[in-house]
């Protein structure tokens, strides 16, 4: 089983980029995207159907701005859209493929860059999402979180991690939160069960100042989270960057199950 996990930063834009003629060639079972930047209006049938893949989404309220969507070959049982909370499901941050022993999710955590409110606001979506992934990993299903977590969780997961240690992405509340994402409550960082001393080929996103792609100067801030026991069926995971769809790359795990 083959899940993808890419923020295309505007699905129209990474369109424009040949995002929807490179999915064909990758033979994806569940493909996770994060920041449509669209309404339903604004998806062209290609968006919604592409090479065997059904699209559901999760739109902000607000035009241009956050939204998520799961691509899945096997129609789920259901889907689930939002977490139940008013100030964060009105930004699209969440969607489910319930497949009943099975879920996968697109996850778009909150950013903090902009300005303190945001910051407030990450730190807000941080305290209910905990207790959510807690109810979770206690469901008993296997679950795979996918997305954009919009955290660097150690220093060997961005370039210059010194100079950011104040900055949001890499702030040491936010850390510690996810610390305790593994320690407490039991998921795992598939990528880095897998390759535990990757550092520059593990980057996902890349500021669009300087020549931060040019040089790799990048952050892993794009993660399949999974519940134990289908994390231990991970085979392989890599960043895809031959082609840029956005200021992140995506992110291909494959496992050894069927749903």
């Amino acid at each position: 089983m083959r899940i993808i996990s890419a923020n295309l930063n505007g699905i129209r834009s990474a369109a424009t980029k040949g995002f929807f003629d490179w999915l064909p060639t990758q033979g994806a079972d569940v493909v996770c995207v994060q920041e449509l930047k669209a309404q339903a209006a604004d998806l062209k049938p290609e968006f919604i159907q592409c090479d065997g893949l059904s699209g559901a989404f999760h739109y902000a309220e607000k035009k241009g701005y956050s939204g998520v969507g799961v691509y899945t070959r096997t129609q789920p049982q259901r889907i689930v859209e939002g977490l139940g909370v008013p100030e964060f499901d009105l930004e699209g941050r969440y969607i489910e493929a319930d497949y009943g022993n099975l879920a996968v999710i697109s996850l778009y955590q909150p950013s903090g860059s902009s300005s303190e409110e945001r910051q407030q606001a990450k730190f807000r979506f941080l305290d209910v999402f905990f207790p959510h992934l807690e109810a979770l990993i206690k469901s008993g299903r296997e679950i795979v979180v996918c997305g954009d977590w919009n955290i660097a969780h150690k220093e060997v997961d961005l370039k210059n991690w010194k100079s950011n240690q104040k900055n949001s992405g890499f702030l040491p509340e936010e850390r510690a939160w996810m610390t305790r994402l593994f320690d407490e409550l039991g998921w795992v960082d598939v990528y880095r069960s897998l390759y535990p001393g990757h550092t520059g080929e593990a980057y996902t996103w890349w500021s669009n100042r300087g020549q931060a792609w040019a040089k790799n100067v990048g952050w892993r801030i794009d993660y399949q989270i999974a519940t134990p026991g289908i994390a231990a069926k991970a085979r392989s995971a890599s960043v895809y960057k031959e082609q840029r769809f956005s200021d992140h790359a995506p992110l291909i795990v494959d496992y050894d199950y069927a749903p």
